[in-house]
């Protein structure tokens, strides 16, 4: 008897997509994916083709209507998060949806219209790797004392017009793109929210997105996340966490390379530069698999999904309110 399985369609051949995502679903052990759809009906098929995906759409309403896929994949530019996620959820399919789930809290709450049944996840593929599942082991053993601070940077260079990350009328910028990344780390290591943030943000003068953004978040009980995002400098990232006891870090916390081994570490400070830390290896994975295998078990009512519509309206939350603080000046409440 074969294991069942659940047939996936993607929403347009947008990069991530193609690149990482439905090659990572089509190795998930409970997925096929069965459809893709684009509003250029010959990109569809060619990228279809590629891949070895049966069938192509001319529109992504042909995709809702198919009758025989159970879930879409939706990696479309940010403003079409909420509306196309909607539109597939309300013709019975569950939705994997890229982050940030929304243009701001407001339109992230019309996701609670989403009808009963239907499964929904924001796709933040970290929170399936090994190693975040192995750093909150850490944490919650008590090694690291008590969590007092994390500090992250997640930068690139990104100089393209035409791209959607430099498009600000669409959700473009990095605080949108990259920025939610350390938020998403904070808020699962620290496992409470934020009650208030400040930023200092600088936007580019031709794209007007932000392309450096620093903030600082208040998790109260004297802990705090400090991080630092960029679409226009050197790529780098890193996850470190102070506690009381000792420091821990993901040494590539948000594009972990697919099918490698990864690396944390677990310093008490014996050597100030870090040379006596103790250093855990983490066996290979995509986690775009994972990702796409945790959402398969849900959809097939195996285990039931930690994150969901509230999760992301809470992430949305706390966007909002750097880009309130970016225009007082000022500490903004979450």
């Amino acid at each position: 008897m074969t294991s069942p399985k659940i047939r996936w369609g993607i929403l347009s051949t947008a990069n991530i997509g193609m690149q990482k995502v439905t090659p990572a679903i089509q190795k998930s052990p409970s997925s096929v994916v069965s459809a893709i759809a684009s509003r250029d009906g010959a990109k569809a098929r060619a990228a279809a083709d590629r891949l070895g995906i049966e069938k192509a759409y001319g529109s992504y309403e042909q995709l809702f209507a198919d009758p025989d896929i159970d879930a879409i994949y939706n990696p479309l530019p940010n403003h079409l998060h909420v509306p196309m996620t909607l539109a597939a959820a309300r013709a019975g399919k569950h939705v994997l949806c890229e982050k940030p789930i929304a243009l701001s809290a407001a339109e992230a709450e019309q996701l609670r219209d989403i009808p009963k049944g239907v499964v929904f996840m924001e796709a933040f593929m970290v929170r399936f790797h090994p190693q975040w599942h192995r750093m909150r082991e850490i944490i919650r053993s008590g090694e690291l004392g008590d969590i007092r601070s994390i500090n992250a940077v997640f930068t690139y260079t990104n100089l393209d017009p035409n791209n959607v990350r430099n498009q600000a009328d669409i959700g473009g910028g990095g605080i949108m793109d990259i920025g939610c990344y350390p938020i998403t780390a904070a808020r699962y290591f620290f496992e409470s929210e934020p009650s208030r943030v400040v930023s200092l943000v600088e936007r580019d003068p031709n794209f007007g997105t932000d392309r450096l953004a620093s903030v600082m978040a208040d998790f109260g009980a004297g802990r705090q996340l400090s991080f630092t995002c960029s679409t226009q400098t050197t790529p780098h990232q890193r996850v470190q966490i102070f506690g009381t006891k000792a420091k821990a870090e993901i040494i590539i916390p948000f594009n972990a390379p697919a099918d490698e081994r990864t690396a944390i570490t677990v310093d008490i400070g014996a050597a100030i530069d870090g040379s006596l830390a103790r250093r855990e290896i983490l066996p290979a994975c995509d986690q775009y698999t994972e990702q796409a295998e945790a959402f398969a078990q849900a959809v097939l009512g195996k285990a039931a999904l930690p994150y969901g519509v509230e999760d992301a309206i809470a992430s949305m939350r706390v966007i909002d309110a750097i880009f309130e603080s970016e225009k007082t000046g000022a500490w903004a409440s979450v």
